[in-house]
């Protein structure tokens, strides 16, 4: 199955429209042909995990689809009426590289492994302790700051479940070599890499890496 992502930058007078679809979704997708996985999601701008982040003008939503019902999904009832409250869209169709943990306990991605030298997408997700939010917060500045100013990085969003403890980011990038810089030699991530190990601030989390097979919009 494929991944496809939208994000969806709404008219402010529609803010209580898209609370609601929020809310209801999820219930009309998982009627579709060919559906798997689904997240709607709240954003930010990424740079502290805290409610003061969110961006309430922009949502999102991510679905594992079966290829041949990836039209069908394009043009379902859902996405029409985001549309209808949207002042632009963001959508691409991911094909996923390698994922490592779970996502609500599952496991979300089929996995084709391939050689893969254009953009690729990130998607990093966690639950936070919620003992330790505070901690994990004081904690991200340096990670965000480095991770924004990456060589490679083409655009990069926070993405959540819920204003608090269910959080992530959204990244494009160049390719994966960029990517790889980044979460392998970036002294600040890396850092935060050993400070979650050493604090245990996540109950799950879940990290992958996908092909940009076809984009359409801009992400900023």
């Amino acid at each position: 199955m494929n991944t496809v992502v939208y994000f969806w930058r709404i008219q402010r007078r529609y803010l209580l429209t898209a609370l609601m679809f929020m809310a209801v979704n999820k219930f009309i997708l998982k009627r579709n042909k060919g559906v798997g996985f689904i997240k709607l999601l709240g954003t930010g701008r990424g740079e502290t995990f805290t409610p003061k982040d969110a961006d309430l003008l922009r949502w999102g939503l991510l679905i594992t689809v079966k290829d041949e019902n990836i039209a069908g999904l394009d043009n379902s009832k859902v996405i029409k009426n985001w549309r209808k409250i949207a002042k632009s869209e963001y959508r691409v169709v991911l094909d996923p590289i390698s994922a490592h943990g779970k996502w609500s306990g599952k496991e979300p991605f089929s996995i084709k492994a391939k050689d893969w030298s254009g953009k690729v997408a990130a998607v990093t997700r966690a639950r936070i302790v919620w003992s330790k939010n505070f901690t994990f917060w004081s904690a991200v500045p340096p990670v965000t700051k480095s991770l924004h100013a990456s060589e490679g990085l083409i655009a990069a969003i926070g993405i959540g479940e819920a204003p608090i403890g269910l959080q992530g980011t959204f990244s494009i990038w160049e390719n994966g070599a960029a990517l790889r810089q980044f979460a392998y030699k970036d002294s600040a991530h890396t850092a935060a890499i050993k400070a979650t190990s050493l604090n245990n601030w996540y109950s799950e989390e879940l990290f992958a890496r996908f092909a940009v097979i076809q984009e359409r919009g801009q992400l900023n």
